[in-house]
């Protein structure tokens, strides 16, 4: 059985997504100072996070397997296997988020998007949310989107 790729070979990955209160670019290596201090300052507010509940991250890891979990993302969006994007404020470029867009593991051609932003930044969560299901419905090929709900 030859597995479908998650977006179609001649598909543009979006480099972003820009919001008057946000930014989104590919995670990559280069946010790991800024990616470590906004996760890792928000433990419990992201478990707390709609899609998260049940997840063994964020723990305990140190700044050096944070960098090599970015590499990863990094290499999955160079791959098209999955597109992981930071959420950064636009005045001064600091991480206050993460998006994530990966396949379902039942439909490969369906998505399942998470996101989180940082504790102190909880009053842009639901504009996030409301901002990538848009940006998906327009902008990217996936015949259905599992994204978790936010309460309003």
């Amino acid at each position: 059985m030859v597995e479908e790729p998650f977006v179609p070979p001649g598909f543009v990955v979006p480099l972003g997504l820009a919001t008057e209160h946000f930014r989104l670019e590919p995670l990559g290596p280069q946010h790991n100072d800024s990616d470590y201090e906004a996760w890792s300052s928000s433990l419990e507010h992201i478990h707390a996070t709609p899609g998260w509940e049940t997840s063994n991250w964020p723990d305990d890891r140190s700044k050096e397997d944070n960098l090599r979990d970015l590499q990863g993302h990094a290499d999955d969006f160079e791959k098209r296997a999955g597109f992981t994007y930071t959420v950064l404020d636009p005045a001064t470029g600091d991480v206050i988020g993460c998006v994530y867009i990966y396949p379902d593991k039942k439909e490969q051609q369906h998505a399942r998007v998470s996101s989180w932003v940082r504790a102190s930044r909880v009053e842009r969560d639901v504009e996030l949310r409301r901002s990538v299901t848009d940006w998906l419905a327009n902008e990217w090929p996936f015949e259905r989107v599992a994204y978790a709900e936010r309460p309003a």
